[in-house]
């Protein structure tokens, strides 16, 4: 099992970000991943780093770690300017790209209404999911999926994507792991012995990656990685 992490974008500035991923790189970490949102959760007043250029800052900044979006969320901007900033990202990261994609949920709707972006029906972010893994796909590029519903992650294996689910309990990452390639993401407990168990539950579980959605600190990982024998 790969063990990721996801960059602080919740920031005014990229400085922190930048530095976790060279931080990440340097302690053996398999991947850094960043948000798509315009605001944290429902706080409005916080800032909240742009994914593409971030991601594409932390590439030039690494060499080696995997960089990922978690996820690009279709219905923010147009599929295909989601697809060719996709495509450039990996070229820019030297194939390094992991391209997560999503369709938002009923918490996006606000992001959108609040710019005065139209938010599509669930019947078109879907259709824009199957086109999107499509040409993704054609590209090259390993995609995943992040969702929870049912008629989302069919679409999601059809394409062949591997699925991701946050916060996901172990019983239903068993059972999604056996209709395919898996992953979780979500926080872990802030100490490190605890995450280590947290994190050898998951690899039990047979996800393909472990994201940690961001940590206290790089050190904290470390040692938690450590614990639960998961280093490289």
């Amino acid at each position: 099992m790969k063990v990721g992490i996801t960059l602080p974008t919740f920031e005014p500035g990229a400085a922190r970000a930048l530095a976790a991923a060279r931080e990440a790189e340097e302690a053996g970490i398999d991947g850094v991943f960043a948000f798509d949102h315009l605001w944290p959760g429902d706080d409005k007043s916080r800032p909240a780093l742009s994914m593409y250029p971030l991601l594409a800052a932390a590439a030039a900044a690494t060499a080696r770690v995997r960089i990922g979006s978690l996820v690009a969320r279709l219905g923010l901007l147009p599929d295909a300017v989601v697809v060719e900033s996709l495509v450039s990202l990996d070229e820019v990261a030297g194939r390094r790209l992991v391209a997560a994609v999503g369709i938002g949920d009923s918490k996006s709707r606000t992001e959108n209404e609040a710019f005065g972006i139209p938010f599509p029906s669930l019947e078109a972010r879907r259709a824009s999911l199957a086109a999107t893994l499509d040409e993704l796909a054609g590209a090259g590029i390993e995609t995943w999926v992040g969702a929870s519903s049912p008629a989302t992650l069919e679409i999601a294996r059809a394409a062949g994507a591997t699925v991701n689910l946050w916060g996901a309990d172990l019983d239903r990452l068993r059972a999604e792991v056996v209709l395919g390639p898996t992953t979780w993401a979500g926080p872990l407990p802030t100490s490190a012995r605890a995450a280590a168990g947290r994190l050898a539950d998951l690899r039990e579980t047979g996800v393909t990656w472990a994201i940690w959605g961001w940590p206290r600190s790089i050190a904290l990982v470390r040692e938690a990685l450590d614990m639960a024998g998961t280093r490289p």
